[in-house]
């Protein structure tokens, strides 16, 4: 017998109906032992599991500044690298959004620090 080729193979599959090409897959899935099914179930497993938990993006906002106004300042002025006189601006205006549109990582970074500087501080 004659070996066929791969082009050969997919140039007969082209060829043939729906019925044909379901009866030919039931055929090989018999006489191999296999399931066409199984590697699509296992594609789509991991896609599911990859799927975030919980929001992509978070603001950072600044409820008060607390007891110690300068060192939350200072510490909004390292976060967001703006001057002395914006970064001022900003904490005097509370409650107003430090960062926008962040990782909630980075969030929960920022809020360590302002925290630790005596300020109350919101992730939504």
């Amino acid at each position: 017998m004659a070996k066929l080729t791969n082009e050969e193979i997919i140039a007969s599959i082209k060829e043939m109906t729906v019925l044909e090409l379901n009866d030919l897959v039931k055929a090989i899935e018999e006489e191999f032992g296999v399931t066409a099914a199984a590697p699509v179930a296992a594609a789509a497993a991991p896609a599911e599991e990859e799927a975030p938990k919980g929001p992509t993006e978070v603001n950072l906002v600044l409820k008060s500044f607390g007891a110690s106004k300068v060192a939350v300042i200072k510490a909004v002025q390292a976060i967001t690298g703006l001057g002395l006189i914006d970064a001022k601006k900003l904490v005097d205006a509370c409650p107003s959004n430090i960062k926008e549109h962040i990782s909630p990582v980075e969030a929960e970074e920022h809020k360590k620090a302002l925290v630790a500087a005596g300020a109350e501080v919101e992730i939504k």
